[in-house]
């Protein structure tokens, strides 16, 4: 059986978990052109927390900004973001460089595995066009590829890499295999082998499509029963008793997955010709839920009697969700820019975002020095077990003391059993 070395390209959420399990198996190389995350890595910590440092600082693959050690290996596995811009098409210039850089120590006889989030057709269509243009080899004749779409989950303990089957699929039968067999050193739930690289890259995008399009419901339902004065989540716990009604939630839809990914497929079906009329609208909907709690925000203030010149509001938590450092494409920071249109004295903690990185990249400085009983409205915009698990004792610390407040609870997870000063509203 031939030795395979593998290259993981990117060591983000994805790609370090990837690079650490194989590692165990094979001679791995990981491989990031973020010199800082090369760097916090080999000095065996990992700021994503999706790897535990001691699991880190054991694990003998190489880290490394350096491409001069990639010919080493014979298996590539390209795990870079595939984000969209600003008006929600696909960007694929991460995945496109990432081909270039493999496509310039490519050999005879090596594959190539791409991870990323893509539309249907990019792998074959797109990349290996740019393998083979600066490889000057040619595509079965001198490598393959593979496509493995990633199943991470940000923050789950539970669902981990080695506990959720991994679907693999190849340009031939032989890389199949191949690919499958790798993959199943590491993954103990086991290999779906996917018919065609296309059927992969599709099942991997429908995959949070599903999840937006069922959150965009619950989302409706909110606004609509918020209308109807009855309790979202009331009516839920009730329809749930019911053995085959899905359990999805309201609330802000945002990170790098459920909120993107669905523009991947839209972008393809239009280029076709097709307009994907259901996944559209509810990204809308989605999308507009920002809007919908920063009105009902000011409506409740205004409804406490507590709106004023000098209304103070502490916002607690600003990643995308609860108990990860992660803070692409939050929308919390979409309800930060709405509030501030209203003039308001805001304040945002974060226990688990870096305080640095938020400031760089939406210009926020977040709170250290918090003073308690200061605030007339507290929004538990991400449910980070440590403020949930304080409970109203937690959320009252910060309130001043005063005949009524607000709080907004964004993801539903306070007692609703309260004290009777507050004012309590959730979607």
């Amino acid at each position: 059986m031939k030795q395979h070395t593998i290259g993981i390209i990117g060591l983000g959420y994805v790609g370090l978990p990837l690079a650490v399990h194989f590692a165990r198996h094979f001679t791995t190389i990981g491989y990031d052109i973020n010199q800082n995350r090369v760097t916090t890595l080999n000095q065996g910590f990992d700021y994503t927390n999706e790897v535990s440092n001691q699991d880190l600082q054991a694990s003998t693959v190489q880290i490394t900004s350096d491409k001069k050690f990639l010919p080493e290996c014979n298996v590539y596995i390209i795990t870079v973001p595939t984000p969209t811009d600003e008006a929600n098409v696909p960007d694929l210039t991460p995945i496109k460089k990432a081909s270039e850089l493999i496509a310039s120590v490519l050999k005879k006889g090596d594959i190539v595995v791409y991870e990323s989030t893509v539309y249907p057709g990019v792998t074959e269509e797109e990349c290996v066009p740019i393998l083979e243009k600066f490889s000057n080899l040619k595509h079965l004749d001198d490598f393959n590829v593979a496509y493995s779409p990633e199943r991470i989950n940000p923050g789950d303990k539970v669902n981990t890499l080695e506990s959720v089957m991994k679907i693999v699929s190849g340009d031939t039968q032989a890389t199949l295999e191949t690919v499958a067999g790798i993959y199943s050193k590491i993954i103990k739930a086991g290999v779906y082998k996917a018919t065609t690289i296309k059927v992969a890259e599709a099942a991997k995008v429908i995959e949070n499509t599903q999840r937006d399009v069922n959150i965009a419901l619950m989302n409706e339902l909110s606004e609509l029963f918020n209308t109807l004065g009855i309790d979202t989540h009331d009516v839920l716990n009730a329809a749930g008793s019911k053995y085959n009604f899905l359990k999805f939630f309201p609330g802000f839809v945002g990170g790098h997955c459920i909120s993107v990914d669905p523009y991947y497929l839209t972008h393809k079906a239009e280029i076709h010709g097709y307009t994907p009329n259901l996944m559209l609208t509810s990204r809308q909907i989605n999308n507009s839920m920002v809007r919908f709690v920063g009105e009902q925000t000011i409506q409740r203030m205004l409804q406490a009697n507590v709106l004023n010149a000098q209304t103070k509001v502490l916002i607690l938590g600003v990643t995308f969700k609860e108990n990860v450092p992660d803070i692409r494409n939050s929308k919390v920071f979409d309800l930060i820019k709405f509030l501030k249109t209203y003039h308001l004295n805001l304040d945002c903690i974060d226990i688990h975002a870096n305080t640095e990185e938020v400031q760089h990249e939406y210009g926020i400085t977040l709170a250290t020095d918090i003073k308690q009983h200061d605030y007339d409205c507290v929004i538990l915009a991400v449910s980070h077990n440590e403020y949930v698990d304080g409970g109203w004792e937690f959320i009252q610390k910060y309130l001043k003391k005063q005949s009524k407040n607000v709080v907004i609870d964004v993801k539903a997870v306070l007692p609703v059993e309260k004290p009777d000063s507050i004012s309590l509203w959730r979607p």
